[in-house]
């Protein structure tokens, strides 16, 4: 009898042991068999490139004698300069004075522009504007401070149309 007394308590043992081995439900089946699956996905996100500096168009319009030039700047340092009255003409700029644009165009943080033409504040008021990425602004406005000197550079010592540091194509 003593065997079986020690027979009883390993299986009394046994049996708490295995009920807390179920799954929580009680119902004493058991849990699912793992599969191998891939992983869920995440969506990913791609952060979109930061806006380029060129194609840069720089235009001046108004003033007394009445202006409408413009100029756009291509990457490759080609710029199409247009005037009143006169025939559209291409040259290529001098890579010292591109480099300078670029730079300067790279730091104006073109998304916060407002994409709004500019309006004249006076009669024979002279806008000097700049325009890239979808975005125009007068070359005042503090947001694209980093183009005044070279927008000015540009219109006065590449000598637009062709001089010295625009070379005609």
């Amino acid at each position: 009898m003593r065997n079986f007394s020690r027979y009883a308590a390993v299986a009394a043992v046994a049996g708490l042991a295995l009920t807390g081995c179920g799954d929580e439900s009680g119902t004493g089946t058991p849990p699912p068999t793992q599969t191998t699956s891939t992983p869920p996905t995440l969506p990913t996100v791609t952060p979109s490139p930061p806006p380029t500096a060129l194609p840069l168009t720089v235009s001046r319009t108004g003033g007394f004698a009445g202006l409408d030039d413009q100029v756009l700047i291509g990457a490759d340092g080609v710029a199409t300069v247009s005037k009143r009255g006169k025939q559209t003409i291409r040259c290529k700029l001098d890579p010292s004075l591109l480099t300078t644009i670029t730079t300067a165009a790279q730091q104006v943080d073109w998304p916060n522009l407002v994409a709004t033409k500019p309006a004249t504040k006076h009669p024979d008021d002279l806008i000097v504007a700049v325009s890239a990425n979808g975005k125009t602004a007068r070359l005042e406005d503090p947001k694209v401070k980093p183009l005044v000197a070279p927008v000015s550079q540009l219109l006065t010592e590449a000598n637009i149309p062709p001089g010295k540091r625009c070379k005609q194509l």
